[in-house]
């Protein structure tokens, strides 16, 4: 992990929503100081749609390059998803850079450590065509219990960012019914074979898009 964080702020150097108006800096350690070495002006407008999100989304991804962790004074919704699924580690912090950096990376670094091993590979869904997503998390099911399938899935469900998502398993995980439900999804099942069920959520269509 390179000692970089992206910071997003306002125009007095606090950090600041997602949504902003702002500017996306990010610092590098420096031997024993944090310096900006990069920097970026970023806004959200969350009524132009999913599509134009993502799009905005895709070029804060690009200028973060390697950085892979990113602090905001608030990130939900499918803004929290995106960044999560570049891999970022997402922190929402009121404050300034020198009060936070430290005690950020510390941490970031003592949970790197506690890792165990072969956990870092967790499967993410897959957008298959414009808001249908697709996983398979069969591969993880009774075969790797240093992941669970609450870990794969929860938090993508409740951004509620997607039309539908298709999920391959072995068994109907026990949680997921109640939790698609309050999200706002109807939830179909199709056994395939033996040890094999396809699940559909489908956004029930008074629902609106889950973005903040």
């Amino acid at each position: 992990m390179i000692p970089e964080i992206a910071a997003m702020l306002d125009q007095e150097g606090c950090t600041t929503t997602l949504t902003g108006p702002g500017e996306v800096v990010i610092y590098s350690k420096d031997l024993s100081s944090w310096e900006p070495v990069r920097r970026m002006p970023f806004a959200l407008d969350t009524s132009q749609g999913l599509v134009q999100l993502r799009q905005k989304m895709s070029e804060l991804t690009a200028f973060l390059g390697d950085c892979r962790i990113f602090v905001a004074k608030a990130a939900s919704g499918a803004i929290f998803f995106e960044l999560e699924k570049a891999r970022c580690g997402v922190w929402e912090i009121s404050g300034k850079p020198d009060e936070f950096l430290d005690p950020v990376w510390k941490e970031e670094e003592d949970q790197e450590s506690e890792v165990p091993s072969g956990a870092v590979d967790i499967p993410v869904p897959v957008e298959i065509t414009p808001g249908k997503y697709y996983l398979s998390i069969k591969e993880i099911q009774g075969k790797r219990p240093e992941v669970s399938s609450k870990q794969v899935l929860q938090k993508f469900i409740k951004t509620g960012a997607y039309q539908q998502l298709e999920v391959i398993c072995d068994h109907i995980p026990p949680w997921i019914a109640l939790e698609s439900t309050c999200s706002g999804f109807t939830m179909q099942s199709e056994r395939l074979g033996p040890s094999e069920v396809r699940l559909i959520l489908t956004r029930n269509p008074a629902d609106s898009c889950g973005c903040t």
